[in-house]
């Protein structure tokens, strides 16, 4: 549907959640099948996209250590696309408000005069809790959380102060993981603390370690996916639950 030139469309930030099409928001899903063009992320899944046949879908990933479509370039589709079409969706992985370089979108669209709204998902974060049995919370043992990442702009200085909470959860953590854990141990936070690591949370092909923050500074070897980095006291396995490097796939409701 087509609007008038005159009368630009409306752009959607959808959150498409951690991976799995059935984490995705009712909202999101409604609106991903009224949506004329979708642009969306290479995090996102060939399974969510079936939500949205009738869209034409643009490819604007952004993925560490590949090719990745320049913000301004995604800025630019945006406010293009809703100059010509009704209802213009930009999905994310996970939640649009948290790592998703909404404010660079949302500070576009606002300058071009379009309408935009933002519809939340499911953050990494909390899939991955959800997923592992680990809650990022616990009486007596965790009062805070702190959700961080080292990637950084260009031209921006690389943080190396880690955040000091009971609970970190550090997205997109595989690459930094050496790096994150050597910090941490110069911190002050000690060799056994915790750590549990997932990779494809919520997807098919989902893989959980558990370690201890002395064996992840010697790194996570390969990744094939996206990583998600969860740290403290916290992380410690209850007494009932099986003692496992590695655990299998999450068992899904069918």
């Amino acid at each position: 549907m087509n609007s008038s030139p005159s009368l630009p469309g409306k752009v959607y930030l959808i959150g498409a959640g951690p991976g799995a099409q059935d984490l995705m928001t009712l909202r999101g899903a409604r609106l991903l099948a009224q949506a004329d063009v979708v642009l969306h992320d290479a995090l996102v899944t060939s399974e969510m996209l079936e939500l949205c046949p009738q869209a034409q879908k643009i490819l604007v990933g952004k993925r560490c250590g590949q090719l990745s479509t320049a913000q301004a370039f995604i800025n630019k589709q945006l406010v293009d696309n809703a100059r010509k079409h009704a209802l213009v969706v930009r999905l994310k992985g996970g939640d649009p408000m948290l790592f998703g370089r909404a404010d660079e979108e949302l500070r576009a669209l606002e300058e071009a005069g379009i309408a935009v709204e933002v519809v939340p998902g499911i953050t990494t974060a909390l899939a991955a809790a959800a997923a592992t049995l680990q809650p990022l919370t616990k009486r007596g043992v965790s009062r805070s959380v702190a959700f961080f990442t080292s990637s950084t702009a260009p031209g921006e200085p690389e943080q190396t102060r880690i955040p000091d909470c009971d609970t970190l959860v550090q997205y997109m953590g595989g690459r930094e993981a050496i790096a994150t854990a050597q910090r941490l141990l110069a911190q002050g936070r000690h060799i056994d603390t915790p750590v549990v690591v997932i990779e494809n949370c919520s997807r098919p092909d989902q893989r959980i370690v558990r370690l201890t923050l002395s064996a992840l500074a010697h790194g996570l070897g390969d990744t094939h996916g996206p990583v998600l980095v969860m740290l403290g006291d916290a992380m410690a396995m209850r007494a009932h639950q099986a003692i496992e490097d590695e655990a299998a796939v999450l068992l899904r409701h069918a």
